[in-house]
């Protein structure tokens, strides 16, 4: 019986590949899953930008050292600028101006700083005190219009 010699090496040859390719994949995952593992990943914390020292910044560029600052009277540190009264409730707002800063609304009975208390507002004015039931320690006037 004659064989074809031509298609038993090929069959031959097409199974080695085979089989060598099985034996890579095999080797391959084998050191990939016994190898050291990288661990959990460790999460970065950003630092934290440096504080610069004002003082510092202020000598370094020349500033004077000054006197402590003077504090101003409760009188001259608040601001009447607007009100709004109310005729029949006695309630009502006042925007007023605190150390220069913007003006802000305060309802009768809101504290201000210093330890003041909005008691009550009038055509114009506002009075402040120590507490509701009080005297008034301050009354605020709206500047005169021109």
């Amino acid at each position: 019986m004659v064989t074809n010699s031509h298609s038993i090496w090929g069959v031959r040859l097409t199974t080695l590949a085979i089989w060598a390719l099985a034996a890579a994949s095999v080797a391959y995952w084998g050191l990939r899953l016994s190898g050291p593992g990288a661990g959990p990943a460790v999460p970065t914390v950003a630092p934290t930008p440096p504080v610069p020292d004002a003082q510092a910044l202020a000598r370094l560029l020349g500033a004077v050292r000054t006197q402590a600052p003077v504090v101003a009277p409760a009188s001259s540190r608040f601001t009447l600028v607007g009100v709004l009264a109310g005729r029949e409730s006695g309630g009502g707002a006042a925007l007023i101006a605190v150390d220069g800063k913007p003006p802000r609304p305060y309802r009768v009975g809101a504290a201000l700083d210093g330890g003041l208390v909005l008691q009550s507002l009038g055509p114009r004015q506002a009075r402040l005190g120590a507490s509701m039931d009080g005297p008034a320690a301050l009354t605020l006037e709206m500047p005169q219009r021109k």
